[in-house]
């Protein structure tokens, strides 16, 4: 579920996040700020479902990599295996998509340089 690419821990959520996976998502990032590692990437490209806990972590999550200046990117593909990313969609109905700084691929997530997809 994690690996390091140069500055960036990255969390492999895939599935569903709802009321009963979201704890673990929310206790990842946690422990990575509590490990100092500030350089976050959240790989959302395999989530097929995502309702409003799901979302509240991902707000969460954001809050807290504010809190410690830290960064935070979502992987968020528009086309894939699944037709588009699901979460995509959930936080652009939502009208929250706009917080994130979301990328395409890991690639893109990882390189500092790299710009963020338009909301």
């Amino acid at each position: 579920m994690e690996e390091t690419r140069g500055e960036w821990s990255v969390l492999r959520v895939s599935g569903e996040m709802d009321l009963v996976t979201s704890p673990a998502v929310r206790q990842h990032m946690h422990a990575a700020v509590a490990e100092g590692r500030h350089s976050v990437v959240l790989d959302l490209s395999e989530v097929l479902f995502c309702d409003s806990s799901g979302v509240g972590v991902l707000i969460a999550s954001r809050r807290l990599m504010h809190s410690c200046a830290g960064q935070l990117r979502l992987i968020l593909p528009a086309k894939g295996a699944v037709d588009g990313s699901h979460v995509n969609r959930v936080l652009a109905a939502l009208g929250v998509r706009r917080l994130f700084d979301c990328y395409p691929d890991l690639t893109a997530a990882t390189d500092c340089a790299a710009r963020p997809l338009s909301a």
